[in-house]
């Protein structure tokens, strides 16, 4: 796009938006949750559904003339139900915070108990963090890592704490975990203590469209909440869907007009179009392409003698301990910059370092797989992160990994950036 008025009228923040664009094209994105939405989306996210006002659902709205937002959010909804084989889909939610607060306030009652994830053992926010506002509405009990079991979840502790705390909901999902979640584990133990599930797939949506790895709702699973812009390639948006019905309206309820007023239409017409995109071949040949990917980061860099966490990935996420090389997260991630490969900080369990400059750093692979990078490029983004941090003192080395960062770039386009 040339955006024309935008660089007639506005040439200062016209010339800001062509350094983050420059960024975009000529770097390696691995920060988790970032990912590159595809030309039509960008353009449908252009159109002028951005200048309807429709509070309501589809065929049911509070304000005139909405035949044609209607025909686009209900495609969307059956769109979302035809992929995933649910009976219901809410496409409106605008953020990820929104969507998990909806599903609480439909299915509890203020003060029932939530198991969730704790945050320092690689949950969410939303999943019952003390500076949240839910937290203040909802009795939040936070389950942990198993350090003795390299950190991933002991699924017989959470039956203990399930028993001993009786949920109302058992809420299972993860920010920064490498291994697949037993989903089958979580319902059983819900179904044990006659408690709601919850499944927050926020991070691996996408591999769980096209069945890369397992689905929860294939377990019984109540509700699955999701962000569509991670795995997805999809606006910065908010989905929820559930098999039951009753669960479902009231969901529906929770989201319009208990939290939000009238829908982003615009946004909801670029999500249409994302779905589209996800019924396809392409795309579920990309979900396997993601793991795979991963896995070969991964097996990379404990060649070069770096420590991953849960000494594996099982799906697109690696935490990776930079401590071998004296570094710390800030450090680390300052180096990096400098040869333009982003990616972010993360605490592990019971880190001993503050949360803003923790040891390990985080990423993953859907940004580089979506530009259509494969083995040999995960193997030279590991070798290019081994080199950054071996000379992080020498400007000319990593200036000189920047400069092959950039030249392999050339050869995989961004979608949707001309």
């Amino acid at each position: 796009m040339q955006y024309p008025e935008l660089q007639k009228n506005s040439p200062e923040e016209f010339k800001i938006l062509q350094w983050e664009l420059n960024r975009q094209k000529h770097g390696i994105e691995l920060i988790p949750s970032e990912n590159y939405a595809s030309q039509a989306v960008i353009e449908a996210l252009w159109t002028h559904f951005t200048n309807k006002y429709s509070e309501g659902y589809p065929w049911k709205r509070y304000y005139w003339w909405q035949e044609f937002t209607d025909q686009i959010e209900q495609k969307a909804i059956d769109l979302a139900k035809k992929i995933f084989n649910w009976w219901h889909a809410n496409v409106q939610p605008i953020s990820w915070a929104v969507m998990n607060i909806a599903t609480y306030f439909a299915l509890l009652e203020p003060w029932d108990t939530i198991l969730g994830m704790d945050l320092s053992h690689w949950g969410h926010l939303t999943h019952g963090h003390p500076v949240t506002h839910m937290s203040k509405i909802f009795n939040f009990v936070r389950y942990k890592t198993d350090q003795k079991n390299w950190w991933v979840i002991d699924y017989e502790n959470l039956r203990e704490m399930a028993i001993k705390h009786k949920p109302k909901l058992i809420l299972a999902g993860f920010s920064s975990y490498s291994r697949n979640l037993d989903w089958k584990k979580f319902k059983e133990i819900a179904d044990e203590v006659w408690a709601l599930t919850m499944a927050d797939v926020s991070h691996i949506w996408g591999l769980i469209a096209w069945k890369a790895i397992e689905n929860p709702m294939d377990y019984g699973f109540d509700v699955l909440t999701t962000t569509t812009h991670k795995s997805l390639r999809w606006p910065r948006w908010g989905l929820i869907v559930s098999k039951n019905e009753e669960i479902w309206k009231k969901i529906d309820k929770a989201v319009f007009p208990w939290l939000q007023g009238w829908p982003l239409m615009n946004a909801v017409f670029a999500k249409l179009i994302c779905f589209k995109e996800a019924d396809t071949k392409e795309f579920q040949d990309y979900a396997k392409k993601i793991i795979l990917n991963a896995k070969i980061l991964c097996k990379k860099l404990e060649e070069l003698g770096y420590f991953p966490m849960n000494w594996w990935t099982e799906n697109h996420m690696l935490l990776l301990d930079i401590t071998k090389n004296w570094l710390t997260w800030k450090q680390a991630q300052e180096v990096l910059d400098k040869a333009w490969i982003t990616l972010n900080m993360n605490m592990i369990p019971d880190d001993p370092r503050k949360p803003l400059d923790p040891s390990w750093i985080r990423f993953w692979t859907p940004a580089v797989t979506t530009r259509w990078m494969w083995e040999k490029e995960m193997i030279k983004i590991a070798e290019f992160m081994d080199m950054v941090f071996k000379n992080s003192d020498d400007e000319n080395v990593i200036a000189e990994v920047k400069k092959w960062i950039e030249k392999m770039c050339e050869e995989f386009p961004v979608p949707g950036i001309r």
